[in-house]
């Protein structure tokens, strides 16, 4: 498969795989890939930078584009800062669902506007392609329409993480207990399949064969799983999970196809937790690595506790495989959300299931800890 060219904004995140051997299993190394730290917050600056920057190659009047952007908040981010470092206007339609803190994100970051319309992002983006890139083509702009993980660029601009993974694991290589061998298992969340795409993408041009892809949803927001369940591709009818930014009814087509023929190979396993569990790995990733994400995020973080990984792998994870989780991140988060979480949720796993780790702070229980 051909090496594609990296995102703009920028190609490559400012850090490199970490190991956190205090808060996740023992049998393994588990190396969390920061995606947090990119310009927007999180891994869609990949994607959708990637596709404004091929979208300026293609065009004959680079000069006279507007960037439309239809999302639930991150991917509109990711717009936003892209078009910034092209020195192009953007627009952002979002659902009446998007809380105003990251409305005013988009704003803050300097998108051209930000129009909220429909209750689900399938409703804005039908706004957004019939009525406001028309209206601005009718001005004379030549209207971008920027899609937040269906199209080929996306997924090209997300194959560069497992690019990056595969550089770091060379460089890694002199420390002690590691090796350039491929990862055995890759965890990403998928919402509508746009960084599974591109993870699959990635490992598939590496030649990793043997590498384990986790696709990681919660329930309520578990389109992939449902339609591998189906045997096709079907439209939840409604999003129920705190994770909005997973609240895609439709996974893409190729999200569909990839999943299916990988499943049957066994390098491929859907799992899906609960808004529970995913909200202990974000308030425990708190504690932990001082680091804040969303429930999006945080359903992958949560394999890290408890014997998850093993239960959604079905097996005991050598010690020395090497476990790579996507930490996609998202802006749509708050120390006070976190908090929130803690109080709600607790601790799921306090009763026994600390498989001998170090005490640490996200072992306290939560004052009115409950679990589902």
């Amino acid at each position: 498969m051909v090496r594609h060219s990296p995102p703009p904004s920028p190609p490559k995140p400012r850090t490199t795989p970490t190991k956190t051997p205090s808060i996740l299993t023992k049998s393994s190394r588990i190396l969390l890939k920061h995606e947090n730290l990119q310009p927007s917050g999180s891994f869609k600056s990949r994607g959708v930078g990637n596709h404004l920057l091929a979208s300026l190659r293609r065009t004959r009047n680079p000069e006279n584009v507007h960037f439309f952007c239809s999302s639930g908040g991150n991917a509109g981010l990711a717009c936003v800062h892209a078009a910034n470092t092209l020195s192009r206007p953007s627009t952002i339609v979002v659902p009446l669902s998007t809380k105003p803190m990251m409305v005013a994100k988009i704003r803050a970051a300097g998108a051209s506007e930000v129009v909220q319309y429909g209750a689900t992002w399938k409703e804005a983006d039908a706004y957004l392609r019939e009525v406001v890139i028309r209206s601005a083509e009718g001005r004379g702009e030549e209207g971008v329409y920027v899609p937040p993980f269906d199209h080929e660029d996306v997924w090209d601009g997300n194959q560069t993480v497992v690019e990056e993974i595969g550089e770091q694991l060379v460089e890694m290589a002199g420390q002690e207990g590691f090796g350039e061998d491929a990862p055995a298992v890759v965890v990403c969340s998928v919402g509508g399949g746009g960084l599974f795409n591109g993870v699959m993408q990635g490992v598939l041009a590496a030649g990793w064969n043997e590498t384990e892809v986790l696709a990681v949803e919660t329930r309520g927001a578990h389109s992939l799983q449902e339609s591998l369940v189906q045997g096709e591709l079907v439209t939840l009818p409604g999003i129920t999970s705190k994770a909005t930014s997973l609240g895609a009814t439709r996974v893409s087509e190729r999200t569909f196809q990839l999943a299916s023929k990988f499943m049957e190979t066994g390098h491929v396993k859907s799992v899906v937790l609960t808004d529970a569990e995913a909200a202990m790995g974000c308030w425990r990733y708190a504690d932990d690595e001082r680091t804040l994400v969303e429930l999006a995020c945080g359903v992958n973080l949560a394999l890290c506790y408890g014997g998850r990984l093993e239960k959604a792998l079905g097996r005991q994870v050598g010690k020395d495989e090497k476990v790579v989780i996507i930490v996609c991140g998202g802006s749509n988060v708050t120390t006070q959300m976190i908090e929130g979480w803690r109080q709600e949720y607790g601790d799921l796993d306090q009763d026994g299931a600390t498989n001998g780790r170090e005490v640490v702070p996200s072992t306290v229980t939560a004052p009115n800890g409950k679990g589902e």
